[in-house]
């Protein structure tokens, strides 16, 4: 038994011995470890990227409509009112300087523009570059620039600034009137100052109006993600071309859900080439002030319909006036086109050029007027608080 014991002791220790030796000496020599294959699904170069359905992607028209919106960011004084107990000297004794009021002060804001021609004409909401005393443009390369006002609508919400500078990546303007409820459109722009952001959605409604956000509105619903920011920015299609500049949410918390509104791409450029061409934006009006028909108001006046606005009051001396347009009236065609409520009244008339005439169709005491009309010159009126009564 000892023997047998040592011969096995012998044997295990020459074994562990040979296999040190290998193991220092010719590692090789031992059989190999396999190492773990990890796998992983890899696109290939460039492949067109899919959403569901088989649509295509929007890099395409994110790298052509991005590059031609711009972050703006503003800053204007704000005077404060001095406390009269600074002024006092027995406060000031006791106090010295150490609350003494900062009666000028600035604020800043930040907002998005999109860039319409080369030659740096840049258009913008209204309320982004309002009252600012320092404009200041940030291109999405990098480069930035100071800019000035051209001319401003507060009645639509829309401004043209221009920068000098070269090389400059204007957008291209889409087809409005070919947009539909259900089309894919992107919004561009500076949200909350976190940088260039695209949001999609779908356009939810056309045509909308009645919020009182501006004088004249037409808007795009859609559901793309619109915040703080946004204002100002682009409303694109699928193809990257403005359909929209970003106006307004509709929110109960500051933030988006979901009702967002734009500006038509139809509407910005009627009004910027008025503005790059004579500074300001000239309208048609007709010195009346309406109300929408009810149903009740329809009835009492013998109409079938709610369509058409009834005249409340007219401007003495006035372009209605001057036609024989008396309070009472019922305008319910304006040049062969039907007037469906006031705000497709205040549309027609307002595109109407001054001195021109239309031709007006009323309903008086049952009976149908048609007068002529010489267009007059809109007045700057402070944007309407709603669309049930406004003067016209």
């Amino acid at each position: 038994m000892k023997r047998l014991w040592l011969i096995f002791a012998q044997t295990t220790t020459a074994g562990l011995a040979l296999w040190f030796l290998v193991t220092l000496l010719k590692p090789s020599w031992l059989p190999q470890r396999m190492a773990e294959v990890v796998t992983f699904t890899q696109s290939a170069p460039n492949a067109t990227q899919k959403q569901v359905g088989g649509m295509p992607g929007y890099r395409d028209a994110v790298k052509h409509a991005m590059p031609s919106v711009v972050n703006i960011y503003t800053s204007k004084a704000v005077h404060t009112k001095r406390h009269p107990l600074l002024d006092d000297p027995l406060f000031r004794r006791f106090f010295g300087d150490r609350i003494e009021g900062n009666e000028n002060q600035r604020t800043s804001s930040l907002g998005s523009g999109v860039i319409v021609s080369t030659q740096g004409y840049i258009v913008t909401n209204n309320h982004v570059v309002e009252s600012a005393d320092e404009i200041q443009v940030a291109l999405s390369d990098g480069r930035s620039a100071e800019a000035q006002v051209v001319g401003t609508d507060p009645e639509t919400d829309l401004a043209v600034i221009k920068i000098d500078m070269d090389q400059l990546p204007a957008i291209t303007f889409g087809h409005v009137e070919t947009l539909n409820v259900g089309d894919i459109v992107l919004a561009i722009g500076n949200p909350f100052g976190v940088g260039q952001t695209v949001t999609m959605g779908i356009v939810s409604a056309l045509g909308r109006t009645g919020f009182g956000i501006n004088t004249f509105e037409n808007f795009i619903q859609t559901d793309a993600a619109i915040n703080p920011g946004n204002s100002g920015g682009a409303l694109v299609d699928s193809q990257g071309n403005l359909v929209g500049i970003n106006g307004a949410i509709y929110s109960r918390t500051g933030g988006n859900m979901g009702i967002g509104f734009a500006i038509p791409a139809t509407t910005v450029k009627s009004v910027m080439e008025q503005i790059i061409k004579e500074g300001a934006v000239t309208r048609g009006w007709i010195g009346v002030e309406t109300q929408d028909l009810t149903p009740e108001l329809a009835r009492s006046f013998k109409l079938n319909s709610t369509d058409g606005v009834l005249i409340n009051g007219v401007v003495r001396g006035g372009p209605a006036d001057r036609a024989g347009v008396k309070p009472g009236d019922v305008l319910i065609n304006v040049n062969s086109k039907a007037v469906v409520n006031f705000a497709d009244m205040l549309n027609q008339v307002a595109n109407q050029a001054p001195d021109s005439k239309i031709q007006a169709q009323l309903m008086r005491q049952g009976k149908q007027v048609e007068v002529s009309i010489v267009i007059g010159k809109r007045p700057r009126l402070p944007v309407a608080a709603n669309d049930s009564e406004e003067e016209q």
